[in-house]
């Protein structure tokens, strides 16, 4: 397996040469939320993740009552402004916060910006959740992205799959001040669910 961390702006400057020499093989940094907020310190991160030779992930926070296709958007123009995708890097959206909505409009907003994220730039992205979550139902029809499921009461590596997926790719094994994954598989392997060919167009 490999070791992962995930960061976001509640952790500020984040020492990426440790991690690094600490063994850590990937991470993801928070980079949108919304259509309006930008994490401060995404572009800090992705540059420091990139110059350590870290896989490399950038996720979205998903707010449901959003257009989806504007927060694909607004997304992509962060990650762009960064330095952009690069082969193998990662893309995930974040999806834990139902705006009150029922699940089933939830979903719905969920499996539009993958697709299109999916369609934009030839990956399909993870998808990161929690099982209560899932359980409910916020996450239908989203079996054909990879899973990435916080579960910090299970054992490293052996998180319960919640419905509608039968297999985890990124299990989220403990929270903060950094908070800790493993991925079951080889580098390779991770790479191959990230970039493969820059698209012609990036707009979505």
């Amino acid at each position: 397996m490999l070791h992962g961390v995930d960061v976001s702006n509640w952790q500020g400057s984040v020492d990426w040469p440790g991690y690094a020499g600490r063994g850590v093989d990937f991470g993801f940094a928070k980079a949108t939320e919304g259509t309006g907020f930008t994490d401060k310190w995404f572009a800090r991160n992705w540059m420091g993740m990139r110059e350590n030779w870290l896989v490399c992930g950038a996720y979205h926070f998903g707010h449901p009552k959003g257009d989806p296709d504007d927060q694909v958007r607004h997304f992509l123009d962060v990650v762009d402004a960064a330095g952009g995708l690069r082969r193998g890097d990662l893309i995930a959206l974040d999806l834990e916060h139902s705006g009150h909505l029922p699940p089933r409009e939830v979903a719905a907003f969920a499996r539009r910006w993958c697709h299109v994220v999916t369609r934009v730039t030839g990956v399909r992205p993870l998808v990161y959740t929690f099982l209560s979550f899932a359980k409910k139902g916020y996450c239908h029809g989203l079996e054909d992205y990879p899973l990435w499921i916080a579960a910090p009461s299970h054992p490293k590596g052996h998180p319960a799959v919640p419905p509608p997926w039968d297999r985890w790719a990124i299990h989220q094994y403990a929270h903060g001040p950094v908070d800790r994954n493993v991925f079951r598989g080889t580098r390779a392997q991770l790479t191959a669910l990230g970039l493969q060919a820059l698209p012609r167009d990036r707009r979505a």
